[in-house]
């Protein structure tokens, strides 16, 4: 597959330059571009055109001095990358491990869990003597358990799906008992008006009033 000839030059760079840091060729880094008299084809190379054809220098060739310096400065950077991964490697090889997170723990692992489980396996084992007592004293340690092992979460997700499918509780109605009729007090007789006179037909009181006789 024939390639651009941007990339040709940049690989023929490269290698030269690979060349340079590895001590160099007979052409000291120099860089030719070759192109075959019969096909056209272009090549880049560091030391003699292959073919018979045209060659054209790219890269001229570097001078002792020059070369010298590369090699040098090549050389310093592969110095200072070796020394970095190697300072790297110790301290990574000093560094304590890093700990594995630690588990969060759960409600049903909790010493109050363990507790409120104790007391209801307790009373499990001791029925009580009042049927009512022990049975109110069983819900309520069952309850506690719920809230301890559960969370807070999870028991409030409990309560609220109880309470969607508890069944509705009717009212209760208290019907009086029945009670004989109360009997009415008698009548208050107005009193006897005091009459002061009377005659044939009638009679007076103090206030002027009449009575029949």
């Amino acid at each position: 597959m024939a390639l651009h000839p941007r990339a040709l030059l940049a690989r023929a760079l490269a290698g030269a330059l690979a060349a340079l840091c590895l001590g160099g060729g007979p052409a000291q880094g120099q860089v030719l571009r070759c192109t075959d008299a019969r096909t056209g084809a272009v090549s880049y190379t560091d030391g003699s055109c292959a073919s018979p054809g045209k060659a054209e220098q790219v890269l001229p060739a570097l001078s002792p001095e020059a070369l010298a310096r590369e090699r040098e400065q090549a050389a310093q950077a592969i110095a200072r990358k070796e020394q970095r991964l190697r300072l790297e490697a110790e301290a990574a090889a000093l560094s304590p491990p890093t700990p594995a997170p630690a588990q969060a723990q759960t409600a049903a692992e909790t010493p109050r869990c363990g507790a409120s489980r104790q007391q209801l396996q307790g009373l499990l084992a001791r029925p009580g003597s009042d049927a009512a007592v022990y049975s109110q004293q069983l819900a309520a340690a069952q309850q506690q358990v719920e809230r301890d092992c559960l969370g807070p979460q999870a028991y409030g997700e409990l309560e609220q799906a109880r309470a969607r499918t508890a069944a509705p509780i009717a009212p209760v109605i208290v019907v009086p008992p029945l009670r004989p009729p109360r009997p009415l007090p008698p009548p208050v007789q107005p009193p006897r008006p005091q009459m002061q006179h009377c005659n044939v037909f009638r009679c007076y009181d103090r206030q002027g009033n009449t009575y029949p006789h």
